[in-house]
């Protein structure tokens, strides 16, 4: 007997999904750095015997073994040419294994990249990955999919439109929340929820990152505000590692309890992620079958609508030129001065706030802070930026780099900047790691430059990444650094675009030493009508031109120039002529920026003095 139609089916009775896949393929001894999804193709028997083993537990639905087969996922394990086979494999294994017995939905996960306007790919690009799975799963014959484990609005939407513009079949569609109920980027239930209705999907819900107790709040809270089908399928808790192996301790018979919970709160769907395995999913079943004898149909309780939050401030962005001292006199067009003054490899700064009261009585106008320059460990950028304001009496540019931080800590670390009365902040997306002391060390990029642009140009209209309140707007004046000899010059725009189009008010250029390379960069971006700062490093040696030559990624040394430090270095005035050449720079394309940011190895400030006497 075939089953009737999902979106029947569902309105007539509370339906069990299935749990875990990948926590089953492990306990079976797959080891987690694997595809799991190449399995498919590798190990069918196994993904078959494990769809086969929700079945028998009593699953309604079944999901596909394909939730990271996306191209950009399976291209990090050099599958990116099987997806087709992947993603169709996955759904026939899956049918083999439902029968007449139960759903099968394709699983779609997210790609594992940020997407616009947190990262640089595109909207419509992610949709095109999207959709080459979903039509996929189609061919393989699915009857729904669960589009799951998201943490971005724009992504999931992206999600649903493409498996929309591949078919017409059911769609749920399911964030992933913190112990708090916000997503992972912050966005609360009160405004996911209508977010995710307004996309059609037929089924919203939650799934992954915690265990039962937190999403039963989180179901609550979304119910108030929807009368959409709901969804939820909650970890076994929180992993725990024990003798080397990672353990979810929530039992079945607890899931179970909780089961209950969900569908008096509304819930149509409920099922199992990470941690649950079949003993879970067969409690599951026998809570929904004894709260309503009949297949699990219950009467959906009414529940209360509770009112959205409203931000209730004004969150009219603070006019630039309001922003800083900086700022102003940018925005009047005075040809501004900064200078990189580099934090201290330890904890004494004094010597740090004494070069910057010498570079402010020489006429500077603001100090940047480099963060972790060649990623070494030294005192924070931060730090140093507001006991350089508070004791030096200057203003800074707070050098902010998105690597090693994820993105909530990216947001408290600009709120408190804010808080201390930094206002100038230049942000870029960091080095890796292989460039500085620590190779070994890991890395972090949660987004890159172009998604803290968007993150900060939230902040000043009052908003956080989840488009909750911060109450008052900030006031950051944001500068980004761009590389006009960067090794894809169309790249290197495509993404200024994206930059300037988030709402950047500035942009100071990589160390320039090829001038010619410079002025046509500024012609290309001229449209954009950004203030430009361009970099101005003073070579100290021969040594140090042939480093920056040769060594600093991103930078671009004519060989004419070296020659030049060469022959000054046979004469033994070689640090009188990295001063000539930086003047030499300065005076070739001031007409032409807003600005220079001056910079020189060590922490001697006889360089940069020396060139600032010809600007100043």
């Amino acid at each position: 007997m075939s089953l009737p139609p999902f979106l029947d089916a569902i309105d007539e009775r509370v339906l069990v999904c299935d749990g875990a896949m990948g926590t089953w393929l492990y306990a079976k001894g797959v080891f987690i750095n694997r595809c799991f999804d190449g399995l498919n193709l590798s190990q069918p028997d196994l993904v078959a015997e494990i769809h086969g083993e929700y079945v028998k537990a009593g699953a309604d639905i079944i999901e596909t073994n394909t939730f990271g087969a996306n191209r950009i996922k399976l291209a990090s394990f050099g599958l990116g040419d099987k997806l087709h086979a992947i993603n169709v494999q996955g759904a026939r294994l899956a049918r083999q294994a439902a029968r007449d017995q139960a759903y099968v939905a394709g699983a779609i996960g997210p790609l594992g990249v940020r997407i616009e306007p947190w990262g640089k790919l595109g909207v419509d690009e992610a949709q095109e990955y999207f959709r080459e799975q979903a039509v996929a799963l189609v061919e393989g014959g699915v009857d729904l999919f669960i589009i799951e484990t998201f943490r971005d609005l724009n992504e999931i939407r992206a999600a649903i439109a493409a498996v929309r513009a591949a078919c017409g079949l059911p769609i749920v569609a399911q964030m992933t929340t913190e112990e708090d109920g916000n997503s992972l980027d912050g966005t609360p239930p009160e405004e996911f929820t209508p977010a995710l209705e307004s996309t059609g999907a037929d089924v919203i819900g939650l799934n992954c990152s915690v265990g039962p107790a937190p999403l039963l709040e989180s179901i609550e809270r979304m119910a108030g505000v929807t009368s959409a089908r709901l969804s939820v399928q909650p970890n076994a808790g929180k992993p725990r590692e024990v003798e080397g192996r990672t353990i979810y301790l929530s039992s079945p018979e607890y899931m179970a309890s909780y089961a209950k919970r969900f569908i008096q709160k509304g819930v149509r769907l409920v099922g199992g992620c990470c941690g649950t395995t079949p003993e879970h999913i067969r409690h599951i079943k026998a809570a929904v079958r004894l709260l309503s004898p009949d297949q699990g149909r219950v009467n959906v309780p009414t529940i209360l609508p509770i009112q959205a939050r409203s931000h209730g401030v004004d969150i009219t962005p603070t006019p630039r030129e309001q922003k800083s001292r900086l700022a102003h006199a940018i925005s009047r067009g005075k040809f501004v001065v900064i200078a990189e003054v580099t934090p201290p490899k330890g904890h004494e700064t004094a010597p740090l706030v004494d070069r910057a009261r010498t570079l402010k009585i020489r006429g500077v106008d603001a100090i940047n802070i480099p963060d972790s320059p060649r990623v070494r460990a030294m005192t924070s950028a931060l730090a140093s930026a507001v006991l350089v304001e508070q004791q030096a009496g200057i203003e800074t540019l707070l050098h902010y780099t998105c690597r090693d931080r994820n993105l909530m800590g990216m947001q408290s670390d600009l709120l408190g900047a804010h808080a201390m009365g930094l206002r100038n902040l230049l942000i870029t997306t960091g080095s890796p790691q292989i460039v500085g002391d620590y190779p070994h060390a890991t890395g972090v990029f949660d987004v890159d430059a172009i998604g803290l642009a968007n993150v900060v140009s939230r902040l000043n209209h009052g908003l956080d990444v989840g488009g909750a309140s911060i109450g008052a707007p900030t006031s950051f004046h944001l500068g980004v650094v761009a590389n006009a000899t960067a090794l894809d010059p169309e790249l290197e725009l495509r993404r200024f675009a994206y930059k300037a189009e988030a709402g950047v008010e500035f942009a100071v250029t990589q160390s320039v030493f090829d001038v010619d390379a410079l002025l046509a960069f500024l012609a290309r971006i001229e449209s954009f009508r950004l203030p430009v700062i361009a970099g101005v490093w003073v070579f100290d040696s021969l040594r140090n031109a042939e480093y920056m030559a040769n060594e600093v990624p991103g930078v671009r040394v004519p060989q004419e120039l070296v020659d030049r430090m060469r022959r000054a270095d046979d004469r033994g005035t070689a640090a009188e002529e990295g001063i000539a050449i930086a003047r030499d720079i300065v005076a070739a394309i001031k007409p032409r920026v807003q600005g220079i940011q001056l910079g020189a190895p060590g922490k001697d400030l006889t360089a940069i003095l020396a060139v600032l006497d010809s600007v100043v």
